[in-house]
Parts: C-alpha cells; sequence; structure tokens
C-alpha cells in the first residue's frame, strides 16, 4: 500500500521538480537487531557474527551479500535519492536488502 501510494504521489507531482520514490530495506543491523543479535548470540554461547552466518544461511539463504546491510548502506540511497542526482528517478520502488529478493524488478 505504500509504495502504491508513493506512486499516486509522484503522479500527482508529474512535472514539476518534485519526485517521491520508495526505499525497500531488507534486513539491516540497526540498534534494535543489535540487541535482539547481541542477546541470541549470548543465549547460545556462540559469537555475534555465528548469529549472522547462521540466520543468513536458515532465514535468508537467498542474499547475496550474506551479511546484514548497514544503516549507512541504507540511508546512502535515501540521500541519493534526495539529491539532484536522481532527478531522473521517479515513482520508483528501490531495494537495499542485499539480494534477497530474487525477482529482477
Amino acid at each position: 500500500m505504500q509504495v502504491a501510494l508513493a506512486r499516486g504521489l509522484a503522479e500527482t507531482t508529474a512535472g514539476t521538480a518534485v519526485t517521491v520514490n520508495s526505499i525497500l530495506p531488507g534486513p539491516t543491523y540497526s540498534e534494535g537487531l543489535a540487541g535482539f543479535v547481541e542477546g541470541s548470540a549470548k543465549q547460545q554461547g556462540v559469537a555475534v557474527d555465528q548469529v549472522e552466518k547462521d540466520f543468513f544461511r536458515s532465514v535468508r539463504p537467498s542474499s547475496l551479500l550474506r551479511r546484514f546491510e548497514t544503516t549507512d548502506e541504507v540511508a546512502a540511497l535515501a540521500v541519493f535519492l534526495a539529491s539532484p542526482l536522481s532527478s531522473g528517478t521517479n515513482g520508483a520502488a528501490l531495494r537495499v536488502e542485499g539480494g534477497v529478493v530474487r525477482s529482477i524488478l
């Protein structure tokens, strides 16, 4: 619904300098996730990096990065989209998810 709403807003602003896009992040190592992963590692008696490896092996095996994205990587896409460099990008849904989704489009 949010992607459809963004597309509708982009259509509303057609022909102006206003662009509206959607950022679709994948598994991102945020502060909240860090606490969960660290707690899980402690509970299992393993290193944090082992929890991450296990997650991508069993829960997100399609990931091409095979690691969590950083918040900086997600922010970099947001900064690009907010910059004049992305003036030709409008009404798009852009993934920053490390290749988890297997479809091309």
